[in-house]
């Protein structure tokens, strides 16, 4: 299974949930594979801990393949390399977790014939290799985002099961912005019809995911004064009114990930120690990446919204 993890706008937190997302399923036996689209701003390595790739590495990452200067692109093993020492060799049941990194000093490139069969040819061999291949994909209407719809509607990838995550923060400008991303001019169902995708098909494979949502009834808001949880009552109600509106509504969401401090001030992978030992992460942000993580690959749940 191929997952494309996108948004319309930056600061979504599409690639840290994308990254805890991985790793909880790596957790939990499955073999990840992550891949680093965001041509301009490679910057997963840093979630991940690999000071040799926090942005992106020289001349043998995603960039450069694509473009065709070398035969294959680098593979890290998180499990090996990370410098974070909880993470540090693959606990015992765990799958492996690989990650793919992009190319320091890259930048966004269109989409060529040669670009799009060598994108091809990766997703085949790495959809082979492992149980979840994840795609970070550049925000908004990008070059990278319309070379994997080119790629995803050629002959040999359209019997791999491919889903689209589409993530947006609980506010006005994101749920617009994320329902634009989707239906709207130039946004994914019309870019994909026009590359030969059935546009119907394409609308059932993609689901949202709502970060940084803060819960009025949640036990953490218990320093709320209650004219605090009141207004935050009605702006949630607004929210939900606003996000039917736009068909971003509860039928299309996969998941729904809770403000944490941590990630707040740090982008990185949340670990049961940070929970349990350490108490710097919510425990209800930790569930919620592990019931993301068995949603996204249950067909029931995701055919159940």
């Amino acid at each position: 299974m191929i997952i494309f993890a996108t948004s319309d706008k930056g600061g979504t937190g599409r690639s840290v949930t994308s990254t805890n997302v991985a790793y909880r399923q790596a957790l939990q036996g499955r073999d990840a594979c992550y891949l680093d689209f965001d041509f301009g701003s490679p910057t997963t390595g840093a979630i991940f801990d690999l000071s040799a790739a926090q942005a992106g590495t020289d001349g043998d990452g995603l960039h450069a393949y694509l473009a065709g200067d070398i035969s294959a692109p680098r593979k890290i093993n998180v499990w090996a390399e990370t410098q974070r020492e909880t993470l540090r060799n693959r606990p015992t049941g765990a799958g492996r977790l690989m990650f793919l990194p992009g190319d320091r000093g890259g930048s966004e490139f269109p989409s060529s014939p040669d670009i799009v069969r060598r994108c091809v040819e990766l997703l085949a061999r790495l959809d082979e290799e492992y149980d979840l291949v994840h795609v970070d994909l550049s925000a908004g209407r990008s070059y990278a985002t319309e070379i994997v719809l080119a790629a995803t509607a050629r002959p040999e990838l359209m019997d791999i099961e491919a889903r689209w995550v589409v993530f947006h923060r609980w506010t006005r400008q994101h749920i617009i912005a994320a329902s634009g991303l989707v239906y709207g001019p130039k946004g994914l169902l019309e870019a994909g019809a026009r590359q030969g995708h059935d546009r119907d098909r394409l609308r059932e494979n993609i689901r949202f995911v709502r970060t940084a949502v803060v819960d009025p009834a949640s036990p953490d808001q218990a320093g709320m004064r209650p004219e605090q949880l009141a207004w935050l009552d009605v702006c949630n109600r607004r929210l939900q009114e606003l996000a039917a509106t736009h068909r971003v509504g509860r039928i299309d969401v996969l998941g729904i990930i809770p403000l944490d401090p941590v990630l707040q001030w740090q982008e990185q992978l949340l670990t049961n120690d940070d929970v349990w030992l350490h108490r710097t992460a919510n425990e209800s942000t930790v569930s919620a990446f592990e019931d993301l993580a068995k949603k996204i690959v249950d067909p029931d749940a995701w055919a159940g919204l």
